[in-house]
């Protein structure tokens, strides 16, 4: 285990038992929410282009069984290891607790570098992977549910539908064993953006509480708010673009070679198709370069939303910080002692097991969707036009005349798959959040909101296994 991973599930350990001491269930039912049920590690070799061999390591781990199936992404890093892989299988069962989405936590992993590999080699890696899964039942729509993660996307999970489908064929659920795929292959509208879109909602909700906001010394709102994304991958890209068009401002992005700053503002797609065509944010057209990613973490905004890889703010730069709110994109970026320096200097830490939960709550509406076998809207579309045609006519007879066509558009609008998707995710997170600010104030003493959402969390993981009989 590597000190970075073992540093990261000693950071959810530690905030789990300050979370704990705030609840009155047994140790021994604490103990148990807190351990990793099931760990699956293994190796398997893979032949390079000169002729040798390389090994391979993997990891699928099962945090949490007091809901099936369990769920979480696939993490294709060279720097992965085992403890960082059951640190993020602990968060995910936090996270579907804290947005009441019914799985247990999981995560997986294969120790990869997916750029030094041609495509056809990622596939076969993928491929095998699963197979190691499937052997040991350690995926399966109603067992455990993958999901794409660093260095995964909608290519790897169409791999592993494909090869889970071979395996048992005939199986008519079959294809909700992973989410995140093409949307042609038994995707979901909207889920490639959902992380960062859920981030983006997230934020609107936290600017939304005047009161909040004024101890901030910040005005109500996302209009005007100046923003700062670490990493321009999916969720950093997608939290650009829906905090920019919410009405944000994004001054700086900051990626591995560097960063670059614009006060007037950066469109995230202007910048990515620069990166694509010169190989690097920097000498972006306008923009002044940062020398290191770190200087762009430091950068006076409102906003911070580091959208990378973990243990981005400790206790050696969290003094440096000048956002007024951290907005926790990836998994893990604070260390515990960054998060209590930011505390103590008023700064609001809103945290992953929350503000990124969007991917997870789109994955469990594709989960549904593959189950049902029936496309959102598609039963419901004609009888919502029907009835909005039947509320049209009233209206317009005790109007005494007829709508515009605007008018009509508001009433007429077909509601998609899209929109239904947004709208649940939109108001899973508010409700989440309203539920971690409400237990946040009813304990006083408590200092930040992950302690508030990690109460919530184990209070439904402790109820689910009451429920099951497991402990009194």
């Amino acid at each position: 285990m590597t000190t970075a991973g073992r540093d990261l599930l000693s950071n959810v350990d530690a905030a789990f038992e300050e979370a704990a001491s705030y609840t009155r269930h047994p140790r021994g039912l604490l103990d148990h929410i807190k351990a990793c049920n099931a760990l699956y590690r293994f190796e398997f070799p893979v032949p390079r282009p000169d002729g040798s061999i390389e090994i391979v390591s993997a990891w699928r781990a099962e945090h949490s069984h007091h809901k099936l199936p369990t769920k979480g992404g696939i993490r294709y890093s060279a720097e992965v290891d085992e403890g960082e892989v059951k640190a993020l299988a602990a968060l995910m069962t936090y996270k579907c607790a804290i947005v009441d989405v019914p799985f247990g936590g999981a995560k997986g992993a294969v120790q990869i570098d997916p750029h030094r590999y041609e495509p056809h080699q990622v596939e076969r890696i993928t491929r095998r992977y699963t197979h190691e899964l499937v052997k040991k039942r350690f995926i399966g729509p109603g067992i455990d549910v993958p999901a794409p993660d660093y260095g995964t996307g909608e290519r790897e999970m169409s791999w592993i539908a494909d090869t889970y489908l071979a395996l048992h064929p005939g199986e008519l659920d079959g294809l909700a064993c992973v989410t995140g795929k093409p949307v042609t292959q038994g995707g979901i509208q909207g889920r490639r953006e959902a992380t960062g879109r859920g981030l983006s909602y997230a934020l609107k909700e936290v600017c939304s509480h005047a009161d909040d906001m004024r101890a901030l010394g910040l005005s109500p709102g996302l209009q005007g708010k100046r923003v700062v994304v670490q990493g321009l991958g999916n969720v950093g890209y997608h939290a650009a673009r829906f905090c920019r068009e919410a009405g944000a401002i994004v001054i700086a992005i900051a990626e591995r070679e560097g960063g670059i700053r614009k006060d007037a503002g950066l469109n995230e797609e202007d910048v990515r198709q620069h990166r694509d065509a010169t190989g690097s944010i920097l000498r972006f057209p306008g923009a002044e370069d940062i020398a290191t990613s770190d200087r762009v973490l430091q950068l006076e905004c409102d906003v911070l939303i580091p959208a990378a890889l973990e243990n981005q703010i400790t206790d050696l730069n969290a003094r440096d910080i000048r956002a007024k709110i951290v907005l926790e994109g990836a998994n893990g970026p604070t260390t515990s002692e960054g998060e209590r320096v930011l505390h103590e200097r008023g700064v609001l830490v809103v945290p992953d097991i929350y503000a990124n939960a969007g991917g997870v709550t789109v994955s469990y509406f594709e989960w549904l969707k593959n189950l049902s076998h029936v496309r959102f809207g598609r039963l419901e579309k004609r009888l919502r036009a029907a009835t909005a045609g039947r509320i049209t006519d009233v209206i317009e007879r005790v109007a005494g005349r007829p709508l515009s066509d605007s008018e009509r558009g508001l009433l007429l609008d077909d509601v998609d798959e899209l929109a239904l998707v947004n709208s649940g995710l939109q108001d899973t997170m508010i409700r989440a959040y309203q539920e971690i600010r409400e237990t946040k104030r009813r304990h006083a003493g408590m200092k930040n909101l992950r302690t508030a959402a990690l109460v919530n969390a184990i209070d439904k993981v402790a109820r689910a296994y009451q429920e099951l009989g497991i402990f009194p």
